[in-house]
């Protein structure tokens, strides 16, 4: 897997518009590539500035957004208008307003609510759903896609997507698992695991803040992912760590 790779950048405006010419550029090598591109997104302050960034960089229609697939590694549990979600954050940031093909928009499943029939009661089902529908879109003999780029925030005690410390989801060999007691609100989530984590060819860790400091510190000192998951964060080509001086004042 990639060894991960340490960039810095002076502050978190920087790096959201760093990191979004970057993501443009990667996705434009995976349509010459192979036709079509692959797309894990991630939720939080970073993660959306960051789309929003996307949407004003100038070489926004170098990509064909009718032929890029868009995941995301965990979801709130909520109602399907709860701006608590990540994905109604994401369109608002950028989805909406770039000719995405809805078919191949991935949203994770929601809480059902009155008058609409399309949600789950429970999260349980809403996760082997979504496992069932990456499971559809792999290649042959996998369980997941080979997404191109998994992008993933980081908590200031180490989680990436809702996979805590010391947490059952840390150890799951499972594809994606429900979330049912997420030290951060809501306590219901659904998230993706390291395995599939790590299927992604390169993984991008986003952080900004001095209080993601000791995290970012962590897991280049070598921490364990049990104690901090953002050190399992690992893609097949490349790991980079994405991050403004502040996040990055404690590495060693």
């Amino acid at each position: 897997m990639g060894r991960p790779e340490l960039i810095v950048h002076q502050d978190a405006g920087l790096l959201a518009k760093a990191a979004a010419a970057r993501l443009v550029t990667a996705l434009v090598d995976a349509q010459a590539s192979r036709g079509e591109a692959s797309l894990v997104l991630t939720g939080g302050g970073i993660g959306i500035a960051l789309l929003r960034a996307v949407r004003a960089c100038p070489a926004l229609e170098a990509v064909d957004w009718s032929k890029v697939d868009f995941w995301w590694g965990d979801e709130r549990f909520c109602p399907a208008d709860s701006h608590d979600r990540n994905a109604l954050q994401a369109r608002e940031a950028l989805l909406c307003h770039v000719p995405v093909d809805e078919k191949r928009v991935f949203e994770m499943g929601y809480l059902a609510t009155i008058g609409i029939h399309d949600g789950y009661g429970e999260p349980e089902p809403a996760a082997a759903d979504y496992a069932a529908r990456l499971a559809a879109r792999a290649p042959a003999g996998r369980q997941v896609p080979e997404f191109d780029v998994l992008l993933l925030g980081i908590g200031p005690e180490g989680h990436v997507a809702s996979i805590f410390p010391h947490s059952p989801a840390a150890a799951s060999s499972e594809a994606v698992v429900s979330v049912r007691d997420s030290p951060k609100p809501p306590p219901c989530r659904i998230s993706f695991t390291f395995p599939t984590i790590q299927a992604a060819r390169q993984v991008w860790v986003i952080a900004a803040g001095e209080e993601k400091a000791d995290a970012v510190a962590g897991a280049f000192a070598g921490a364990g992912p049990l104690d901090l998951p953002a050190a399992a964060a690992r893609g097949q080509d490349r790991t980079l760590w994405l991050v403004d001086r502040a996040a990055a004042s404690r590495v060693g």
